[in-house]
């Protein structure tokens, strides 16, 4: 096992590299590029970069948390291709950096939902919260602004600025997607993909 410390990124996360590498036991990050937006092609230099900042801070880039994929992809619209493609030459472009672990969701709208960004615990500490009753009750443009008066500044993945402008938008896009299309996308996705993985293997 490999003792990492998810990071957002210089510029979006408050704890710099070089407090995490003064962690007991933690000898790399799982990170990402925020700066490449959703559904573009992550060039090796734009990886590079980001790696060999972490590997100067005495490092490792253990994994990326995530290469999102993009909502044509997930709601089955004709361009889906093309964001396949872009994700495939992502993937390559990792392996050729010697990055090998991806994590990614399927999820339609949402990235990632929590009821409360920080709920107090007995202790006085907070922690990221999930309660389904909440989440029922809220609608999508309130959840939306919790989360971004909550953010304290931070670009939360899966719920950036070009997202929020367009919740909407998205909703609208989703609203014929069922539980047996998105599965079916996913099957489309991950047949496309599946002659880079092979050659992975």
């Amino acid at each position: 096992m490999k003792m990492t410390l998810r990071w957002f990124g210089e510029g979006n996360d408050s704890v710099e590299l070089w407090k995490i590498r003064q962690i007991p036991g933690v000898t790399g990050v799982i990170t990402t590029l925020y700066n490449i937006p959703v559904g573009e092609a992550w060039t090796y230099e734009d990886i590079m970069e980001m790696k060999n900042k972490v590997e100067a801070s005495g490092l490792k880039v253990e994994g990326i948390e995530s290469v999102n994929i993009h909502d044509s992809i997930k709601i089955g619209l004709p361009d889906r291709d093309k964001y396949i493609e872009n994700y495939i030459t992502t993937l390559e472009n990792l392996a050729k950096a010697d990055i090998k672990l991806v994590c990614y969701n399927f999820m339609p709208v949402f990235d990632w939902t929590r009821s409360e960004l920080a709920k107090k615990r007995d202790d006085g500490s907070t922690v990221l919260s999930y309660d389904q009753d909440k989440i029922d009750e809220i609608n999508p443009d309130e959840m939306f602004k919790q989360i971004d008066s909550n953010s304290q500044g931070f670009v939360m993945p899966g719920w950036e600025p070009e997202r929020l402008a367009h919740v909407k938008e998205l909703f609208e896009a989703y609203k014929d997607v069922g539980e047996q299309n998105l599965f079916d996308n996913l099957v489309y996705f991950l047949k496309k993909y599946s002659r880079f993985a092979k050659n992975m293997v």
